[in-house]
């Protein structure tokens, strides 16, 4: 068992460091007070190769695995999660939807583009009246002839309005339930296409979320990702692996939120010494470091085991559920260190604090984690 990291891994983390340190940190408050989208950097993210980190050099990806997947969301994160989860949101979902189940066609046309850094992607699958029951989906396509039309509308959707190509999912079978679900690549701009309202959000503020709307959007059929009816479960495979970046969000926005707190800990001085040397202070930071090394464990692991081309089910939603959750303690935590400061935003804690609640509700709750960790233990009994 080893757990130290390749030196291919270790220099693509140190080069993804650097860059979010140089090219994002200065960045960060601004591009968040604006709700701003940060399109250069993620231009610039695109020419490191990050958002086709997962793909294969023929599709312009750069040929990696979900270690290093992890390791870059991580690193973004832990300077700006905005950043981090609209790289994970574009490599794990959108494109990795297109690349798991798109034809050879669609890879071309679609994936190729978005490995390469060239278009931003979307992936559409929640709905006002569908987020946890993501089979409750109202979206419908209608046959007409070989094509299809679709009409309905997502909400949540990272990418939304900004993303050059979204997967949306639409039920094309009423009679068939989940089996009944389809999923659909779409350009943004296509006729009866529209990004909607753009969520006022509390955290993660330069990662847009959006409103997906169609109307008598129709579609050719070589739009279909996948067979007919195959959308909901293809769906759930990508969140398996989906789940590891927002695990790898929350392990990176941990390390930033306790860095922080760790070096104003040594700096502030309180009775005349640094409160680092205050017992109380001492045992939040021992905790907030147990946390995240047990946090990191489970990511990797989880990743691992996604590269060794295994089943992730269980692995994934315990790491994002133990992430995520650690993830808010270690923020709050980090805010308390800091005290009245940590609640301005001349220092950076608050901003973690409010990114970090994001980690337990998207991509599957907290209490929808914990149904797939029961269910997957269930079936091994």
């Amino acid at each position: 068992m080893d757990f130290e990291l390749t030196p291919d891994q270790t220099l693509l983390r140190d080069t993804v460091r650097d860059f979010a340190e140089s090219e994002i940190r200065p960045h960060v408050m601004r591009y968040d007070e604006a709700q701003e989208f940060p399109r250069d950097i993620l231009r610039r993210a695109g020419e490191l190769g990050l958002l086709g980190i997962l793909f294969p050099e023929e599709y312009g990806g750069a040929g990696l695995g979900y270690m290093e997947y992890a390791l870059a969301v991580e690193e973004l994160s832990r300077v700006d999660g905005s950043v981090g989860i609209s790289v994970a949101a574009h490599n794990g979902l959108a494109a990795n939807h297109l690349y798991l189940f798109g034809s050879d066609e669609q890879k071309r046309r679609y994936l190729t583009p978005l490995a390469r850094g060239e278009k931003i992607g979307g992936w559409s699958l929640t709905e006002p009246t569908a987020g946890s029951d993501a089979g409750g989906t109202r979206t419908t396509a209608r046959r007409d002839g070989d094509a299809w039309i679709l009409d309905g509308s997502k909400t949540f959707t990272t990418h939304g309005s900004v993303g050059d190509i979204i997967v949306v999912f639409a039920v094309t079978d009423k009679t068939k339930g989940k089996k009944g679900i389809s999923a659909f690549v779409i350009e943004q701009g296509h006729p009866g296409f529209r990004p909607g309202k753009k969520e006022n959000k509390m955290g993660l503020r330069a990662s847009d979320t959006s409103e997906v709307v169609m109307q008598d959007c129709r579609v050719g059929g070589d739009q279909l990702v996948g067979k007919p009816g195959a959308g909901f479960l293809n769906a759930m495979t990508i969140l398996d692996g989906g789940r590891i970046s927002i695990a790898a969000l929350a392990l990176g926005m941990a390390r930033g939120a306790y860095d922080a707190a760790l070096g104003y800990a040594r700096e502030r001085e309180q009775f005349g010494k640094p409160i680092a040397e205050f017992q109380a202070v001492q045992f939040m930071l021992a905790d907030m470091a147990t946390q995240i090394d047990a946090a990191a464990l489970l990511v990797y692991r989880a990743a691992w085991l996604r590269d060794l081309g295994r089943p992730t089910t269980l692995e994934s939603a315990m790491a994002k559920l133990f992430a995520s959750e650690i993830g808010v303690a270690v923020a709050d935590r980090a805010l308390q260190i800091f005290g009245g400061y940590g609640y301005v935003k001349d220092f950076p804690v608050e901003k973690y604090y409010r990114d970090m609640k994001l980690c337990t509700i998207g991509e599957g709750t907290s209490e929808i984690q914990r149904l797939v960790i029961a269910r997957e233990l269930l079936k091994r009994l």
